[in-house]
């Protein structure tokens, strides 16, 4: 059996956590980065955000996303109704980003690169030797989970 081209396409979905917006997308290769500017981090709420770039040509919405304007360069989709930040774009740009933790499939991609790096936090860059557990194990969430009839979604 050959190896996959290079250059092949692989399509790739995702969306919001309410599922009102969606997205498919034609991906080349598995690269995302991570950005730590500070205009990133205000606006998702987090020390870095992971980002695929994709050209705007290849991307389908399925519910369109609301755009604001974040600064007077750029704008980023993000759903109305549920508040997921979906990406960033330069105006008038060919190509944006979207959120990795988007997709329905995050763990196909991987992070080869870092922006805005003079505003990234040292204390986060590799928190593995920290202690974990599984959100299906945490009291609060199976109390909260099971309080509203339901079980914890993995």
């Amino acid at each position: 059996m050959a190896a996959p081209s290079t250059t092949e396409q692989r399509v790739m979905e995702g969306g919001c956590q309410c599922g009102a917006v969606r997205y498919r997308v034609a991906v080349a290769d598995d690269e995302a980065y991570l950005c730590h500017c500070r205009m990133c981090q205000k606006a998702t709420g987090g020390v870095s955000i992971a980002f695929r770039n994709v050209a705007a040509a290849t991307l389908e919405w399925s519910g369109e996303p609301e755009w604001y304007a974040s600064s007077p360069i750029a704008h980023r989709p993000f759903c109305a109704r549920c508040g997921t930040p979906l990406g960033f774009a330069f105006l008038d740009s060919e190509y944006l980003d979207l959120t990795v933790g988007s997709f329905d499939d995050p763990g196909y991609f991987v992070p080869t690169s870092n922006c805005g790096i003079e505003s990234r936090h040292a204390a986060w860059e590799d928190t593995s030797h920290l202690p974990g557990v599984k959100i299906t194990q945490l009291d609060s969430a199976i109390r909260a989970w099971g309080g509203a009839g339901l079980s914890v979604p993995e």
